[in-house]
């Protein structure tokens, strides 16, 4: 590895730690290097906050003083935007500081920035050197290039299915509802706080109630969204119980309660398109599909779908629902987590 991609490995480490809680923001590590040396450090933290490059160079300026950046070299993951929105163009403070050079992971192809930083640094005399650790860059954000560039949301499906392929019993009670272990459990969770919605059928509500939150793990939850395609969810259905944002799919309804929406879709025929599609304008750029079985088929069947999380677990089930169908030579990962194995695929 050279120098210049261990200081952007260092960027994407800084980036990573805003999981979460950025979108629809990409996720931008950024350091300055002087003599050799990191002298600052940044991450975009939080949606609507200072971007990577204004906490680097803050933190410059308050332990070096300003001067130091006219012989200090920028290195960010993602190229600097030029374009106003919650916070000023970070191309214009870079030229303002006189910082001579700028290394930068991918170019940002969102359609208000696709190469405009990169140009507008160069036109003012800047030296600038892009791609480095390109594919790594672009993997970091990939919810974020996934919709705009495919206008949709990235989705994950995510199930737990028993050793005979089953991923809930016939007969289902409070004490063999769970067929993961605990540890999947709380990763779940984990994973559901990572991302901006989280979606399941009626059928799943109706018969699991599921909270759909963040119980256990301390994150962000999920805006809920529940596909209702036969207008008749429960209202005792905790999904209904205002925890968290949710929405509500259906047929016909529209009608807002507080922070939960009724939306009227077209769910018949191929009804995945008509929610990626409300998606995208809602500006929701990930999504974990949590099930059921016909919800997860849906999604499969369409080609709807960038990772599946599949955990196996260590036990029999003898009858029930069984799991969905899906193509395991897209397998990118394997693990035990305990006695339940997760596999990763990725559809390419």
């Amino acid at each position: 590895m050279s120098v210049a991609e261990k200081y952007m490995d260092r960027c994407m480490e800084l980036a990573s730690n805003a999981l979460g809680n950025v979108a629809p923001n990409p996720m931008v590590g950024c350091i300055i290097v002087n003599d050799g040396k990191i002298i600052g450090e940044g991450f975009h933290q939080r949606f609507g906050e200072a971007h990577a490059e204004v906490n680097a160079i803050s933190s410059v300026i308050e332990k070096h003083g300003e001067a130091i950046l006219e012989k200090s070299e920028l290195y960010v993951s993602l190229e600097p935007c030029t374009h106003y929105g919650k916070t000023p163009p970070c191309t214009d403070l870079i030229i303002k500081h006189k910082i001579p050079g700028v290394t930068i992971g991918c170019t940002d192809t969102f359609s208000e920035v696709n190469g405009a930083g990169i140009k507008k640094l160069r036109q003012a005399g800047v030296k600038v050197t892009s791609g480095i650790l390109e594919n790594e860059c672009r993997e970091l954000n990939k919810r974020f290039f996934t919709f705009h560039e495919k206008k949709r949301p990235y989705i994950i499906l995510k199930w737990a299915q028993s050793m005979d392929g089953f991923i809930a019993p016939k007969n289902q009670t409070d004490e063999n509802r769970w067929i993961s272990n605990a540890f999947s459990r709380k990763l779940t969770h984990k994973w559901r706080s990572e991302e901006q919605a989280i979606l399941v059928g009626a059928n799943t509500v109706a018969i699991d109630n599921p909270h759909l939150t963040v119980r256990d793990w301390n994150g962000r939850n999920p805006v809920r969204i529940v596909v209702d395609d036969a207008d008749n969810l429960p209202e005792e259905s905790h999904v209904l119980d205002h925890a968290a944002a949710t929405l509500v799919m259906n047929n016909s309804k529209k009608m807002t309660r507080k922070n939960i929406e009724w939306i009227p879709l077209d769910l018949t025929g191929r009804p995945v398109e008509s929610i990626l599609y409300e998606l995208y304008n809602r500006k929701i750029q990930s999504i974990i599909v949590e099930g059921g079985a016909m919800t997860l088929a849906n999604f499969i069947g369409q080609n709807c779908w960038d990772e599946a999380r599949i955990f196996h677990a260590a036990k029999f089930i003898g009858h029930g629902v069984s799991a969905p169908h899906i193509d395991y030579s897209k397998k990118i990962h394997e693990e035990n987590l305990a006695d339940d194995k997760l596999i990763t695929l990725r559809n390419n």
